[in-house]
């Protein structure tokens, strides 16, 4: 009887430690990012410095920006449980299309172009750009809505994305967790902006890079280490053959394709992801982060989808049928030791709020500046903008927040899908405009105005054939609707022969002032030379 209360005593010792750990992990990690959003509350205090830390942001910060918004809970949980349960290891090349398509590329082909172009048109966000590239007020405004609407809804899947392993952890009830998130964001945020984002953002980048790491070690070392995990999932038969959870490509190389398409062609028509570019230091700046950027998506999306791509191992067919793919990634974590669970939630509070962070201040940005400013009769000081500026941070975490909380609580179908649609809906408007705004002189303010309508009709449609509202029938109807992965994919793709296909056809609607836009890529150099003797000067 006597051992019997001294194991009880050391129970309940043991657990009271680990939990202190854990609280003493999350009040660390929450007292950080409100000093860092006080610290800069100065550089914030007009909208320039607000809105893009007053385009002086160093390459190391900016790199970070960039990788710790395109991952969040939404990668780790979602996408890496469900693609790594659909592909197997294969699923990595999805992380790796991630770095060297999603990274690699944008900082390469588009990094520059927009650094300098924004600046020389004073344009502050991506629909701004579009306004002043393109001279029309319309396409300014219709920019800023559909960022606004289908910001939304991404912005409401990272609260979704932290409620399973936050009951895992700390048995807190979901709506405790995204209201606390929601409030930790918006203070940073609001007195902080685009400098205390950042400067945030590379804290959580770094435990990202470490957490993941340390996170694959301890999951794979259940089965033996890397090599017996690779032998038992080639065990596991498909549908298709025998190992094609282990083959190169994975059982489906198209579907494969596809998801490795949206998921990376995607950030280049992003406004939360090529907003990073507007704010940058210099030339030599992107140079730098694009190296950095691109070693972030290694380790961080690499490191995701091969995780992943283990978890039928701790799975079963019967238990993702009744949970969901969601419940994937947290069943693999959730015999790992506590202090690893600890360092586990650090990772997708950071994944998440970095991304959250970054969603909220371009919504509010564009709502702010480029939707409310342009419907106005009289133009605004900069400290009104300001201020409707810091209000409409609030109202979108409100809104996102309490979308969240409906869907997850009521399991409202349409948000849930409206969800899946936002990425390929953003990315299928304002991919193909703003790569040609860039680099095409030729581009017609018609052309834009298509892909915008084609981009969103082609979601929308999506959204109804999900919601089975409609119905399509064909070969290529059905393959281009078959979820929102195809048809964001065919939106992007077709939406780059859409504009200078159009802006053939509607020269007269070109912009009369593209030679002056354009003139800010030409530099004179000058420079002094020593004159050289010949044979007819001797």
């Amino acid at each position: 009887m006597a051992d019997f209360f001294v194991y009880f005593r050391h129970f309940i010792w043991y657990h009271q430690n680990i939990m202190l750990i854990k609280l003493s992990l999350l009040i660390i990690f929450f007292a950080v990012f409100v000093f860092v959003g006080i610290k800069y509350h100065a550089v914030s205090g007009n909208v320039n410095g607000y809105v893009l830390g007053g385009r002086a942001v160093g390459p190391w910060l900016t790199a970070f920006a960039y990788g710790t918004s395109y991952f969040s809970a939404v990668i780790f949980v979602g996408y890496a449980g469900q693609f790594g349960w659909n592909f197997g290891v294969a699923s990595t090349w999805i992380g790796l299309g991630n770095a060297f398509i999603g990274s690699l590329m944008p900082w390469a082909i588009l990094g520059r172009r927009t650094r300098i172009m924004t600046q020389h048109l004073n344009s502050k966000t991506m629909p701004d750009f579009f306004g002043q590239r393109y001279e029309s007020n319309g396409l300014k405004v219709a920019a800023s809505a559909i960022t606004f609407l289908f910001l939304i809804p991404y912005t409401a899947s990272l609260f979704n994305g932290l409620s399973r392993l936050f009951r895992m952890a700390f048995s807190v009830d979901y709506t405790v967790c995204v209201i606390g998130m929601a409030i930790l964001t918006a203070v940073y945020v609001i007195v902080g902006g685009y400098m205390a984002t950042a400067v945030n953002d590379f804290i959580q980048g770094i435990i990202m890079l470490v957490g993941i790491v340390a996170v694959i070690l301890a999951v794979l070392s259940k089965n033996g280490g890397f090599m017996q995990s690779l032998a038992l999932m080639s065990e596991i038969e498909s549908p298709v053959m025998r190992g094609a959870y282990t083959s190169f490509f994975g059982p489906e190389p198209f579907y494969l394709l596809i998801v490795v398409l949206l998921t990376s062609l995607g950030t280049w028509g992003l406004p939360q992801m090529v907003g990073k570019f507007y704010a940058i230091k210099n030339e030599r700046s992107i140079k730098i982060g694009t190296i950095i950027s691109t070693f972030f998506a290694i380790v961080v999306a690499g490191g995701c989808y091969f995780l992943g791509g283990f978890g039928r191992l701790f799975n079963t067919p019967e238990q993702v049928a009744a949970n969901g793919f969601d419940s994937v990634v947290p069943s693999m974590l959730s015999g790992l030791g506590d202090v690893l669970i600890a360092v586990v939630l650090i990772l997708v509070l950071s994944a998440s709020m970095s991304t959250l962070s970054s969603l909220v201040l371009t919504s509010s940005s564009t709502l702010t500046l480029d939707f409310i400013s342009s419907i106005r009769k009289k133009d605004s000081s900069d400290r009104q903008n300001l201020f409707v500026l810091r209000v409409f941070v609030a109202v979108f975490i409100i809104i996102s927040a309490v979308i969240a909380i409906v869907q997850a609580k009521s399991k409202v179908t349409f948000i849930a899908q409206l969800m899946g649609v936002s990425w390929g809906a953003l990315s299928g408007s304002f991919l193909a405009p703003f790569f040609y705004g860039l680099y095409w002189k030729k581009t017609s303010r018609a052309a834009v105005a298509t892909s915008f309508c084609f981009g969103v009709c082609m979601m929308l449609v999506q959204l109804a054939v999900s919601m089975g509202f409609l119905r399509v029938s064909g070969d290529f109807l059905g393959l281009v609707f078959r979820n929102s992965l195809y048809s964001g994919v065919f939106s992007m793709i077709a939406s780059l022969i859409i504009v200078p296909v159009v802006s053939l056809c509607t020269a007269k609607t070109r912009p009369a002032g593209v030679e002056r836009m354009f003139s800010c890529y030409d530099t004179s150099v000058t420079v002094q030379a020593k004159n050289i003797l010949t044979e007819k000067d001797e």
